[in-house]
């Protein structure tokens, strides 16, 4: 077989061809060079220190991939491995988180076995082609009231003038009401990439790995400025500490169910309104337009205030 070598010596030349299907087998079979005790944890443990540090989601990557190498699943030998073992395992997680995250986790095991197929030659086949998924979850409609913006604002203490890390939270919320832009887009802005005077900025590295240019509104300019940063980074804020105490604040607040990513949510269903599909896509950068309604819920009273 082309690139794999394999010597021995033979007393007959039967015993050498046998030997010599059983190698080819093998190849075949993509076992060779995987120890007879490889298993499933081998070829998560390969992924994770060769393929997921080049990836932009990498930490939470190898997070999913050590928690999978604690499941049962992982002991299995690598030859042994079969769909129904994926299977299990996907009944077995289910029991314990949403369908969600299981999907989640499915998708990333399909993409380790498939590099292990198309590239490491240590299987033929992909275990997790054609298993059934769990169905997935239906979008989140969370909605953001006026009210409950006010509240989340008092909670933090912000009043229009930006002082404390608690006040930077309050304001990077209404950037994203104002402009859909994700939380940690926001956080990596610097005032290098802002254009306030042609009224936009520049986002290099956006979650679908393209650069996006974000046009600002007259308010969206007005909150901007009021970001601490002069030089450099508008924020000083890290996604951690903005999670932790945007959290602390809506309790605070005594708000139910909002989380901060609903704030893109609410964004786009407001500049919705506002803005044609096409411009609508090109604002949040999302190239499939469909994927624009996981998003945009106007109320059946907003739709109908249209239609006069």
């Amino acid at each position: 077989m082309q690139g794999v070598y394999r010597s021995a010596t033979f007393e007959s030349k039967t015993a050498a061809k046998a030997w010599a299907a059983d190698i080819e087998t093998q190849i075949r079979a993509g076992t060779l060079g995987v120890s007879a005790g490889g298993t499933v944890a081998d070829v998560l443990d390969k992924y994770a220190r060769t393929v997921s540090p080049s990836k932009r989601g990498a930490r939470w990557e190898e997070l999913r991939l050590a928690a999978i190498g604690r499941d049962p699943l992982a002991e299995i030998p690598i030859r042994d491995v079969r769909r129904g073992d994926i299977a299990d395992y996907r009944d077995r997680r289910l029991a314990n988180v949403a369908p969600g995250t299981v999907n989640r986790e499915l998708n990333l095991l399909s993409a380790v076995f498939r590099t292990a197929v198309e590239e490491w030659h240590w299987l033929t086949e992909n275990p997790c082609a054609g298993l059934r998924r769990p169905p997935s979850p239906q979008g989140r409609d969370r909605r953001i009231s006026d009210d409950e913006i006010e509240r989340v604002c008092m909670a933090l203490g912000y009043e229009g003038r930006v002082e404390t890390k608690q006040h930077q939270v309050a304001l990077v919320f209404l950037i994203a009401l104002e402009t859909a832009m994700r939380a940690g887009e926001i956080l990596s802005l610097d005032w290098a990439r802002v254009d306030l005077k042609a009224r936009h900025c520049t986002l290099e590295m956006t979650k679908n790995g393209t650069r996006r240019q974000v046009p600002l509104s007259t308010r969206a300019v007005a909150l901007l400025q009021q970001a601490p940063g002069r030089k450099g980074p508008l924020f000083d804020l890290t996604s951690r500490s903005l999670d932790v105490l945007f959290r602390r604040a809506r309790d605070k607040a005594q708000i139910k169910g909002l989380r901060f990513h609903d704030s893109r949510h609410e964004a786009i269903t407001r500049l919705a309104q506002k803005l044609d599909i096409l411009d609508l896509a090109r604002m949040v950068g999302h190239r499939n337009l469909s994927s624009l309604r996981i998003y945009y819920n106007a109320t059946a009273s907003e739709i109908a205030a249209r239609l006069d």
